[in-house]
C-alpha cells in the first residue's frame, strides 16, 4: 500500500476481505460492512476496492455479465481461478499450459511484455451432485 493512506475505511474493507473465501461484488461487500456496523458509503467501497486491487491486495475477476468481483488471494504469484457459477466456490490454480500458450501467441505476433487474465467458470462437484 505504498503511497496510499491507511484510512478507517481501508482497514474495515481489508478486515472483511480477510474473512471471506470467495469473490464478492462491491454491493455485497458494502452490505456485509453495514452488517458489521461500519458506516461506509457504497462509492467509498468501490474506490477502496479498486485502489486495493490496483496495489495488488485483491484479485479482481469480471463475471460473464461484466460485474467486477473482488477477493483477497492466498498467492502473491501469478495464478488463475476456477469459480463455481452456483455457490461461488473459488479455487486458485496454476496454469503452465496457459502460460506457454500466451507466450507462444505473443511471439507469433511479435508482442512483448504481454499480460493476461484467465478465469474459468463452471459448476463444482457439490453443486452438480445437488442438482441430480
Amino acid at each position: 500500500m505504498i503511497g496510499q493512506r491507511v484510512t478507517r475505511q481501508r482497514l474495515a474493507v481489508g478486515a472483511l476481505m480477510d474473512d471471506l473465501d470467495d469473490f464478492r461484488s462491491a454491493q455485497q461487500i458494502h452490505a456485509l460492512l453495514q452488517d458489521r456496523g461500519e458506516e461506509i458509503g457504497l462509492a467509498t467501497v468501490y474506490r477502496t476496492l479498486n485502489a486495493m486491487a490496483e496495489s495488488g491486495d485483491f484479485d479482481v475477476l469480471r463475471t460473464e455479465g461484466g460485474e467486477s468481483l473482488f477477493r483477497r488471494c492466498e498467492r502473491d504469484a501469478h495464478h488463475h481461478h476456477i469459480v463455481c457459477r452456483s455457490c461461488g466456490r473459488t479455487v486458485e490454480v496454476q496454469g503452465p499450459d496457459i502460460e506457454e500458450f500466451v507466450a507462444s501467441v505473443a511471439r507469433q505476433h511479435g508482442f512483448v511484455d504481454v499480460t493476461h487474465t484467465v478465469e474459468l467458470f463452471g459448476t463444482c462437484g457439490d453443486c452438480a451432485a445437488a442438482d441430480l
